[in-house]
């Protein structure tokens, strides 16, 4: 209750712990490097994929366009992956061709091409409003 002091949280992870659903780094110095988050992975075929690593992919391949890849039930593998993008030319081929040493399994299986990812009013993705963009999307 004074000011200025850091009281650590108490939580059910014991106290000084809080789950923010951040993957981290810890170097040798103790400094922390958020490398992503953990509920933006999708379970494809019983592997762990990351959506961030993805959006990487495409980013890679379409440097200029902007990227928002979400997981979607897939009655044969668990989940897959829809790319997102405003790169109108993007297509699943080219990036197999552009991408090479990445397993398959990173890569969207679907593309939706649309004129403006959503955004949140702080510049962020909307990945709420982007996964019912590829519900409609796929469901026509």
């Amino acid at each position: 209750n004074n000011p200025g002091i850091l009281v650590p949280p108490k939580s059910k992870f014991g106290d000084g712990w809080y789950d923010t659903g951040d993957i981290v780094e810890v170097d040798e110095q103790g400094f922390v490097t958020i490398r992503g988050r953990a509920k933006r992975f999708a379970k494809v075929g019983g592997e762990m994929v990351s959506l961030a690593v993805a959006e990487d992919i495409a980013a890679s391949v379409w440097p200029d366009g902007q990227h928002a890849v979400v997981a979607i039930p897939d009655p044969k593998k668990g989940e897959q992956l829809v790319l997102v993008t405003d790169v109108v030319e993007a297509d699943r081929k080219q990036m197999l061709q552009t991408v090479k040493g990445i397993g398959e399994i990173n890569l969207p299986k679907h593309i939706v091409s649309i004129d403006q990812i959503p955004l949140m009013g702080t510049g962020k993705i909307d990945y709420p409003a982007v996964m019912d963009l590829v519900l409609k999307n796929l469901s026509t």
